[in-house]
């Protein structure tokens, strides 16, 4: 069951760069796949932790547009696994109140996938305990030149005047239009770079970047990465006063 929620002054939105399956399965003399499969288990049991930190938005990165570039064994065992994933989860996401979203460019994922992906987001479209967006198939780059292309479509055909885009208008083009930035960002396995991940949103979130390989990333410590951004004082540019 999913945890009560409770008062805690940590981050409403964060985002999961989940780093290391592949390696942490070479270290135990395992296939890549073995890992991405001790990974969706993890999935499951931080967004059990949500509700008891305050955590009401979860965005973890699943499958970048650059992951097409992995053998194409990883890359079919990857399409597999989340269409099981999808199939044996969407049941328990009902009925524990997780909403699932899916970001990213859903043209070259097969029909059968981007079918279950549909449903779930229709199944779950009325839940609000947790709202799980996965990103699959995404890149920032790539998402803000498809929210480019909408846009310059809008002001072709007379919806917006080119006088009227600023920084605001951008974002109501972008697959997260419906979220809120993210407060933190966390990326797994010692890795300390973004990898193209929510380039836009992140300009003022925080980061942390742990050694943790994301098989071995407990609810625990997701807590105490949570408790630490209260602790932490955003300032978005300004001098405290």
């Amino acid at each position: 069951m999913f945890n009560p929620p409770h008062t805690l002054a940590g981050p409403r939105h964060v985002a999961i760069i989940m780093d290391g399956n592949g390696r942490w399965a070479q270290a135990r003399g395992r296939p890549r796949l073995f890992g991405h499969h001790a990974g969706a288990r993890r999935v499951r049991e931080v967004v059990e932790a949500c509700p008891g930190l305050g955590v009401k938005y979860l965005t973890v990165f699943a499958f970048s547009t650059e992951n097409w570039k992995r053998t194409q064994a990883e890359v079919a065992g990857l399409m597999s696994l989340f269409r099981r994933y999808i199939i044996k989860e969407t049941q328990t996401l009902k009925e524990n109140g997780i909403r699932v979203r899916f970001i990213g460019d859903r043209v070259r994922l097969d029909a059968k996938l981007t079918a279950l992906m549909d449903t779930l987001e229709e199944e779950t479209k009325d839940n609000d305990l947790v709202h799980l967006t996965v990103a699959l198939n995404y890149g920032g780059r790539d998402e803000v030149a498809r929210a480019t292309k909408r846009l310059a479509r809008d002001v072709a055909e007379g919806h917006l005047r080119p006088e009227d885009v600023d920084e605001e208008t951008l974002p109501k083009y972008l697959d997260t239009r419906v979220l809120p930035d993210p407060d933190l960002v966390i990326r797994t396995s010692g890795e300390a770079r973004i990898s193209n991940f929510l380039l836009w949103q992140s300009a003022y979130s925080e980061y942390e970047f742990v050694d943790t390989l994301w098989p071995d990333f407990t609810a625990a410590e997701f807590e105490g990465l949570c408790r630490n951004f209260g602790g932490r004082e955003r300032r978005y540019g300004a001098v405290p006063a």
